[in-house]
């Protein structure tokens, strides 16, 4: 997913533009704004900011702010991090009670209530079996794990053994069981990295944080923030570019082109199906998700990757999600939308 800045704001007609929220009258550029870019590192990816901001208040400040609250999440949540929360948890002895930092909390509260709207098929508790398939802290794989061992992975994890007591912020281990909070951890990181801007007075930006997007306010020429939603080797040439403006709504992107291993001449997906414990079969290539938070949005595209579009676009249907699937086909890529995101285009 990539920034775009057209001319004006109505897209060239090859494109299609999606608009997540109608913007308020009241909204204008910040009077004697400037626009500034920072860019850092944090959580094993990228992040880029393009702000608009009063002199007194730089670059420097702000990639400072974006820096801390994204290396906070990852002191809290990072399993490559062996002096983390999330580390500390996942070595606990049965019956241990842990407390949670208050981002911790709430991620750990979004991750179970989308365990359990997806049955099973978003599930923050298969630590082991993102370690077995190479793609956690111990590094690649040479060949996938056995039968078995995916087995006895399943057997430790399952997010209904967990006890949460989201009022204590308290967690306890049931024995054995490994937290991996990669699928909405960075949108959380993003979230927190708005929030710390908007307390600094900052209200017009573009943060990018590993491929996950939130914009707020306008450009300096009243321009919203344009982000493209990326193309992808194999989609159908015919298939038009779509732009959305981003003001208070992020968007999150998933998809099996990312991460994956090569086994026998077969791509394996990063994304795990925590049902069966092997790498997700549902076809999907790439789901993009628009959300008011980018930590939901990003929950949202790790369980539709697993679902698949037909159960994926049933479930986004039921809770108004805007969804944009990339199928693989035989003959390509092929997008389906859902109800909500289909609507944006046509308003």
């Amino acid at each position: 997913m990539a920034p775009q800045a057209p001319s004006s704001a109505r897209a060239a007609p090859e494109h299609r533009v999606a608009v997540p929220l109608t913007l308020p009258e009241d909204l204008a550029p910040q009077a004697g704004g400037l626009e500034v870019e920072a860019s850092g590192a944090a959580m094993g990816v990228t992040w880029t900011l393009k702000a608009v901001t009063l002199p007194g208040l730089g670059a420097q400040v702000l990639a400072r702010t974006v820096q801390d609250r994204l290396d906070r999440v990852v002191a809290e949540m990072s399993t490559w991090e062996p002096a983390s929360h999330i580390s500390a948890f996942n070595r606990a002895p049965v019956g241990a009670w842990q407390d949670l930092p208050e981002g911790f909390a709430q991620v750990m509260a979004c991750a179970l209530e989308m365990a359990a709207r997806g049955q099973g098929a978003f599930d923050p508790t298969i630590g082991r079996l993102t370690d077995l398939w190479g793609f956690g802290p111990p590094g690649p794989v040479a060949t996938p794990p056995t039968p078995q061992m995916v087995a006895e992975a399943l057997a430790q994890a399952g997010w209904d053994r967990l006890d949460f007591d989201p009022v204590g912020r308290r967690l306890r281990q049931p024995g054995g069981l490994s937290l991996d909070l990669s699928g909405i951890a960075k949108g959380f990181g993003v979230d927190e990295a708005a929030r710390a801007l908007l307390r600094l007075g900052v209200r017009d930006f573009l943060l990018e944080v590993g491929g996950e997007l939130r914009g707020e306010g306008l450009k300096p020429d009243g321009q919203p923030w344009w982000v493209a939603l990326e193309r992808l080797e194999g989609e159908v040439e015919s298939q038009t570019p779509i732009l959305l403006a981003l003001c208070g709504q992020s968007v999150a992107t998933s998809g099996d082109y990312r991460r994956y291993m090569i086994h026998e001449g077969r791509r394996l997906a990063h994304t795990l199906d925590p049902r069966t414990g092997r790498p997700s079969e549902s076809g999907v290539a790439c789901v993009s998700v628009l959300h008011a938070q980018a930590m939901v949005a990003d929950a949202w595209c790790t369980l539709l990757s697993v679902l698949g579009a037909d159960e994926g676009l049933t479930l986004c249907a039921a809770h108004h999600i805007p969804a944009r699937f990339l199928i693989h086909t035989k003959k390509g890529l092929e997008e389906r939308l859902s109800p909500a995101f289909q609507a944006l285009l046509e308003d």
